[in-house]
C-alpha cells in the first residue's frame, strides 16, 4: 500500500479520520521551534497515552501536534458566515456575494500575522545557531593552542 500524504490547506480541512489514517501510514511533518506546555485532564491525558501505544511511532507530543491542527481546521471551518453590507463578487447566477464580516476573516488575517512574526523568528533562531563559515572556522583553528 502506497503511503499517502496529508496536507494541511485553509481550504482542505482534515478530518479526524483522515488523520488516524495519515498516523498508520506516514511519518510526521517538520514542526516550528516554538513550544507550548499543556496540562491535559485526567481523561485526555489517558486517550493521549492510549494513542500513543497505538501509534508507537508517534511520540505524544506528536499526537498532541496533530490533533490540535486538526481541531483547529475544523474550528475555522465551523465559524460562522456573516453578511456585511458591501458587495465584493458575484456567482455563477450573477448574484452577489456580500462580503463576510463574522470571526473569520479576522481570525484569518491574524493567522497571518502571527505566521509571519513565527517565520521571522524562526530565521533569526536559525541564522543565530548556524556554523561558522570556513574562514571563521580557519581563523578559529589557528588560534587554538597545540595546532
Amino acid at each position: 500500500m502506497r503511503a499517502r500524504r496529508i496536507h494541511h490547506s485553509e481550504s482542505n480541512p482534515v478530518s479526524f479520520k483522515e488523520l488516524l489514517e495519515s498516523w498508520r501510514e506516514t511519518a510526521a511533518a517538520p514542526r516550528t521551534a516554538s513550544t507550548f506546555a499543556v496540562r491535559l485532564p485526567l481523561d485526555e491525558a489517558a486517550q493521549l497515552a492510549a494513542l500513543a501505544e497505538m501509534f508507537p511511532g508517534r511520540a505524544p507530543e506528536q499526537l498532541i501536534t496533530e490533533l490540535l491542527g486538526t481541531a483547529l481546521k475544523e474550528l475555522a471551518a465551523a465559524m460562522p458566515y456573516v453578511a456585511g453590507k458591501r458587495v465584493i463578487s458575484s456567482d455563477e447566477q450573477g448574484d452577489p456575494i456580500y462580503e463576510d464580516v463574522g470571526p473569520t476573516p479576522r481570525f484569518m488575517a491574524l493567522t497571518r500575522t502571527h505566521r509571519r512574526s513565527l517565520e521571522a523568528s524562526g530565521k533569526r533562531a536559525a541564522r543565530s545557531v548556524a556554523p561558522k563559515s570556513s574562514k571563521t572556522a580557519k581563523k578559529s583553528a589557528r588560534r587554538r593552542p597545540g595546532r
